[in-house]
C-alpha cells in the first residue's frame, strides 16, 4: 500500500463529520504520490522543481504511473503544476483501483435504487494499516488529511515533518486546496449573481 491509498481509506473509513471534496482529495492524492516518490528516491526537489532521479519504477501500479508521467525535460515541472496535472480525476482512478483490489465496496440503499452508492471500507490488512498510520500520529498522513479537512483526536504536540522536500510538498498541497476552494466560492458568487439577474433582482 502507498500513502495515497492509505489517505483515501482514511478519508472514506474514518468518521470525521462530513464528506471530503473529490477535487480536494485528488490534489492531496497527487501530493501523497509525490511524497512516496521522494521516499523511494525516484524524484528529488530542486527548489520547487520535481526532478526525476532515474530509480526503478515502484511496484504499485498507480505510483508507477505517477513516476512514468513525470516531466523529464529541463526546466522540469513545479510541485504546484504536478499537483494540478496529476491530480486531475485522481480520486476516481484510486477508487476504481481500490474497488478492484477489494479495499473499497459500494453499498446501495435498497429503497432508493437511483441513489448514489455509498463507499465503505471493509476490514482488511490494508484498512488496519491505514488506520494504524492515522492513530499513530504519522505526521505526513496527518498533514495530508488536515489539508482536506480531516481532523483527528491527535494530541497538541503531534510530531512534525522534518524533511524539507516533504514539507514543501505538503505546503503546496495546502495552497492548492485553498486555491480550489477560492475557485468554488467565486463560481458560487457568479452563479448567484446570474440567477439574480434572471429573477430581476
Amino acid at each position: 500500500m502507498t500513502t495515497a491509498k492509505d489517505l483515501l481509506i482514511i478519508a472514506i473509513g474514518v468518521d470525521h463529520g462530513g464528506p471530503v471534496g473529490q477535487g480536494d482529495l485528488s490534489l492531496a492524492l497527487a501530493g501523497a504520490e509525490l511524497i512516496d516518490l521522494l521516499g523511494t528516491r525516484a524524484v528529488t526537489l530542486a527548489g520547487e522543481r520535481v526532478v526525476p532521479d532515474g530509480h526503478d519504477a515502484p511496484e504499485d501500479r498507480l505510483l508507477a504511473e505517477a513516476g512514468a508521467s513525470l516531466v523529464r525535460q529541463v526546466p522540469y515541472e513545479s510541485v504546484d503544476d504536478w499537483l494540478w496535472r496529476r491530480g486531475r480525476d485522481l480520486f476516481s482512478a484510486y477508487t476504481a483501483v481500490l474497488e478492484e483490489e477489494g479495499q473499497l465496496t459500494r453499498e446501495r440503499r435498497r429503497r432508493m435504487s437511483f441513489a448514489a452508492a455509498r463507499m465503505t471500507v471493509p476490514d482488511s490488512a490494508a484498512r488496519r494499516r491505514a488506520l494504524h498510520r492515522w492513530a499513530a500520529d504519522e505526521p505526513v498522513v496527518l498533514a495530508l488529511a488536515a489539508a482536506v479537512g480531516i481532523e483527528g483526536d491527535q494530541s497538541a504536540d503531534e510530531p512534525v515533518v522534518t524533511d524539507d522536500a516533504v514539507t514543501a510538498v505538503l505546503a503546496a498541497v495546502h495552497d492548492a486546496v485553498m486555491e480550489l476552494e477560492a475557485v468554488r466560492q467565486r463560481r458560487s458568487f457568479e452563479n448567484a449573481a446570474f440567477a439574480n439577474v434572471w429573477r430581476g433582482a
